[in-house]
């Protein structure tokens, strides 16, 4: 999710090659590569723990990261590759790209509730569902927006909201082409429910109703 990018904190690594990448995994790191960017690659260790928490959280290689390394100045990078063991599945290497103002990434954007006190799908009581609470665009990384809105002033019960009617940041699309859901306002569970009752009573046929018995002529 975009809004406040988060920070990632790295070591400079002073030694290259296979032996300092061991070293380094020994000292419980993973080694790292920073490149891109028309300046030289910068090998980089990261501690282990922290990496691998942030990988079991999700979407790493879609999040944007300020990389913070001492000695150098803070640089917007975002993953694009990690390295695994074979056996256990952890990571031995991560390659990071510097990014550009004009570069194009894909990140997931948050979505955004306008208009929710005058709804009136809302105010008979329907119920609002974000489908999406986040939407993956392709953005500009130097003009990265913190959300995304949908407006719901005028939606009833029954309505969806869908990314066609979404008005997006310039330079910025969605990552899917169709039109997809972001959310909806469904009547509550109450009417549901009385709903349902309505519609199977109007489901019962003629042909299921006991025919009245007939009395024998005298």
């Amino acid at each position: 999710m975009a809004g406040e990018i988060p920070d990632l904190e790295a070591l400079e690594r002073t030694g290259t090659g296979k032996g300092a990448a061991r070293q380094a995994r020994r000292d419980g790191m993973v080694p790292g590569i920073v490149f891109g960017g028309d300046v030289d690659p910068l090998p980089i260790n990261l501690p282990f723990n922290k990496l691998l928490k942030m990988l079991r959280a999700g979407r790493f290689k879609s999040t944007l990261f300020n990389m913070k390394v001492d000695g150098h100045d803070d640089v917007r990078v975002i993953c694009r590759d990690v390295q695994r063991d074979v056996v256990k599945d952890l990571p031995t290497h991560v390659d990071f790209m510097r990014l550009k103002r004009t570069t194009k990434i894909n990140l997931f954007i948050g979505v955004d509730v306008d208009g929710e006190d005058v709804s009136p799908g809302l105010k008979k009581g329907g119920v609002l569902t974000l489908v999406r609470p986040e939407v993956e665009l392709v953005v500009t990384a130097g003009d990265i927006p913190e959300s995304i809105t949908i407006d719901v002033s005028e939606v009833e019960i029954g309505d969806s909201i869908t990314i066609s009617s979404v008005k997006l940041p310039e330079g910025s699309k969605p990552t899917i082409d169709r039109d997809f859901v972001i959310a909806n306002i469904s009547a509550p569970s109450g009417l549901r429910s009385a709903d349902d009752e309505a519609a199977e009573e109007g489901d019962v046929d003629a042909g299921d109703v006991p025919a009245t018995e007939q009395t024998e002529d005298a």
